[in-house]
Formats: structure tokens, C-alpha cells, sequence
């Protein structure tokens, strides 16, 4: 009897462990777009409305501007920044406490002089990426890309530089991990190539040429799809697929215009395109193909206005959604294309979007956060207004809301 009562004891507490609420484990926000690539967060806790004096955990000034991301794992937090008043100016990697925003170290990469870039660029735009054990970081030095990487407690471990870059835009690549690799974007006004390195050592393991040798600034994203590893993105005049263990193109859609800006997305079977400098594209792909394909063969449907340029579009359920550089959000049903709403949303927008909770974020350059949930009609939860510029995209970790403006950077609950 006993043995009888235990054994039924221990199935009430099954059952009542299989009824009890599940909550959402806190996510690291490693990369650029996070966890995913994506921008797409996994956490149910995220603030929905803030302001400069409510729901702000902390507001610490940051030294060294720039329009990269916060990085998270942990208690830590990363950015880059550029100090442009020395005066031999220096590009440094910065590393704050996730608790308070206190500096916990900083570390100069590269002392060089500033180069050539477009208005709304920054001489610290590349994300950094971490993995727990080191971060890494790439900044343009003297008509190069540079890599490094660090442990933790800002140690220097490797640096690497794995080819030329020229463009009259600046720099922008955010390093991408996979595997016991790290993957950079060389897209730029010649010898163009994607390349990766070893995490261990800084050794180039393969480097793909990129033929057309024309600048632009999307970081891979990576998925398994159908059994096969494929790392996407747009630029060189085309939009492609590689293996990223090896480098090699599994296919390619050439077109449709010259440069690009935004990241490609994934949902519903779909890869998701928007962007495009002469030209103007917003593009569902099926990523099922191999060698060459076309508009008919593998678009499942194309519109050639109201395009996202720089801020990264996002996919949330059923939806895939935009917002234009000038302000023009738009919502998609991703399957079929249809439009569900087109409404201004703000004046200028260059941060990417992002999403939790079945709500997207989006973020104007003048600290502006408008909250919509996406549907059939524009639904706006909430608007929330910092006191800064913001051109940098947000960052969601451990139920808090990190957003980098010209000055500060906001850590919000």
C-alpha cells in the first residue's frame, strides 16, 4: 500500500506540473535581430508602454556613438562605438553591466582615420555577436574589414582581417555565428565576397567571391529548410543562397536592382525580400530551389512600391510587415501577398523592426515607439515617446527592452 500511495502521489504532481502556466525562459539577444536573425523575440514579458520617466529600469550616457545594436547574455551587455574626438579617431567594442548600465569595460579595435560614409551612416554601425564565450566585432580599418574577438572580461583573443573594402556608403556588417563558425558580409565597390572564420583561431575556413562587386549591407540569415542548411540574403544585384558550412551557392535569383539594405526574413515557407536602391522591391521567394531561378519559377508574388530600404521588415503569425524609410507601414498576409492595411506611421524610419508577444515594434528616428498588433486593420496598443534620435534597431532580453539613441542607452521594463 505504500508503494500504491506513492506512486499515486507522484502522478498528482504530474498532472498538477502538466496544468500549472509554462513561463517563457529569459532569452540571450546574441546578434543582430536576436536570437532567431530575425527580430523576433520568444519572451511574453515585454514592456509594452514607457517613457522618459516611467518603466525605465535605467538610462546611462554611452561615450562613443554609433548605430549598432546592444548585444545581451547574460548579466553582459556589448556595443560598438566610435570616438571621433581624438584625434587620431578609434573604433571600440564596450562592455556595460546588463543590471544597471554600469561600464564594466571598454576596449579600442581599431585607431584609424574615419572614412567616407552616406549621411545616415555611422562609423559604428556592425552589430557585434556573442556566444558565451567570446564577442566579435567588425569595423572598416584603412581600406580594410577588420574582425576581432574577445573573451568575456574584454580580453583579446584574435584579429583578423579577411579582405579589402571600399564603398562610398561606409561600413556596416554584423558578424553572424554558426556553428564553430563566424560568418561576415564583404559586400562592397570591388573584390566583394562572404567569408568565414574559425571562432577558435581567426583562420579564413572558406571565402565565396561575390561577382558583381557592388556595396551593400544585409546580414545572412541561416535556416534549415527541407533538410538542407541554407544561409540567404540579398545584395550583389541578386538575392542567394549559400551552404554555410561551405560557402557554396545552392541558388540565385538575379535582380532585382543594385544595392540593398534590409535583412531577408523567413515564415510560412516563404523568404521574405524588401528593399532596393534605383529600384523598389517587396518579394515573397520560395527558397526550395537550386542553380538559377526566376521570377516564375520561384516569386510568389512582387510589388515595386512602398518598400523598406534600411529597416528590416518583420514577420509576426500570419503577417509579414514593413515600414518605408519615409514612414509608410504596411501589413501583408505572407502567403497570399494581400495588403491588409498601408497607413503613415511616422516621418523617417532606419531601425529594424521587431516582435514579442504577437506585437511589433517600430521605432522612428525621432524616439518614437509605436506598438501595433498586426491584422486586418492598423491596431496601435501603444506610443512612446524618449528624448533622443534613435537609428538604432532595439534589443529584447530577460523581459526588458534595450533601445540606443544618439546619447544614452535606455534599458526599459
Amino acid at each position: 500500500m505504500p508503494i500504491v500511495r506513492r506512486l499515486l502521489c507522484a502522478l498528482i504532481c504530474l498532472g498538477s506540473l502538466a496544468n500549472a502556466p509554462v513561463t517563457a525562459q529569459a532569452e540571450n539577444w546574441p546578434g543582430w535581430r536576436g536570437p532567431n536573425g530575425d527580430g523576433s523575440s520568444g519572451e511574453t514579458t515585454v514592456p509594452v508602454n514607457w517613457s522618459e520617466t516611467e518603466h525605465l529600469k535605467w538610462k546611462v550616457k554611452i561615450p562613443y556613438g554609433g548605430h549598432s545594436s546592444p548585444v545581451v547574455w547574460g548579466d553582459r551587455i556589448f556595443l560598438s562605438g566610435a570616438n571621433t574626438e581624438k584625434e587620431k579617431p578609434s573604433r571600440v567594442l564596450m562592455c556595460l553591466d546588463f543590471k544597471s548600465g554600469k561600464s564594466l569595460w571598454e576596449r579600442v579595435i581599431a585607431e584609424a582615420p574615419l572614412e567616407k560614409k552616406h549621411k545616415l551612416n555611422s562609423w559604428a554601425s556592425g552589430t557585434p555577436a556573442v556566444d558565451g564565450e567570446k564577442v566579435y566585432v567588425a569595423f572598416f580599418d584603412q581600406g580594410q574589414m577588420l574582425v576581432a574577438a574577445h573573451d568575456l572580461d574584454g580580453k583579446e583573443l584574435w584579429k583578423v582581417r579577411p579582405g579589402v573594402f571600399s564603398s562610398v556608403h561606409g561600413f556596416c556588417s554584423c558578424p553572424v555565428v554558426f556553428k564553430d563558425l563566424l560568418i561576415v558580409n564583404g559586400d562592397h565597390d570591388g573584390e566583394s565576397y562572404i567569408t568565414a572564420i574559425k571562432r577558435t583561431t581567426g583562420d579564413v575556413v572558406w571565402k565565396t567571391p561575390r561577382e558583381h562587386k557592388t556595396r551593400s549591407y544585409c546580414t545572412p540569415l541561416i535556416r534549415e529548410i527541407d533538410g538542407r542548411t541554407q544561409m540567404m540574403l540579398s545584395g550583389s544585384k541578386c538575392v542567394a543562397s549559400y551552404d554555410p558550412h561551405t560557402g557554396k551557392q545552392l541558388w540565385k535569383l538575379d535582380g532585382p536592382t543594385e544595392q540593398f539594405v534590409a535583412s531577408l526574413v523567413y515564415n510560412k515557407g516563404l523568404i521574405f525580400m524588401t528593399g532596393g536602391f534605383p529600384d523598389h522591391h517587396v518579394m515573397a521567394i520560395d527558397p526550395r530551389g537550386s542553380g538559377k531561378i526566376t521570377n516564375e519559377s520561384h516569386v510568389k508574388w512582387h510589388y515595386t512600391k512602398a518598400d523598406s530600404y534600411v529597416p528590416s521588415p518583420i514577420a509576426c503569425g500570419d503577417y509579414f510587415l514593413i515600414v518605408s524609410d519615409g514612414g509608410i507601414g504596411t501589413c501583408y498576409e505572407a502567403e497570399s501577398g494581400k495588403i491588409q492595411w498601408q497607413e503613415r506611421l511616422g516621418t523617417h524610419y532606419s531601425a529594424s523592426l521587431v516582435t514579442a508577444g504577437g506585437l511589433v515594434y517600430f521605432l522612428d528616428d525621432n524616439g518614437l515607439m509605436k506598438v501595433i498588433k498586426p491584422g486586418p486593420t492598423l491596431e496601435v496598443v501603444a506610443e512612446n515617446k524618449l528624448g533622443e534620435e534613435t537609428y538604432a534597431s532595439p534589443a529584447i532580453s530577460q523581459g526588458k527592452m534595450l533601445i540606443r539613441g544618439t546619447d544614452s542607452l535606455y534599458c526599459i521594463e
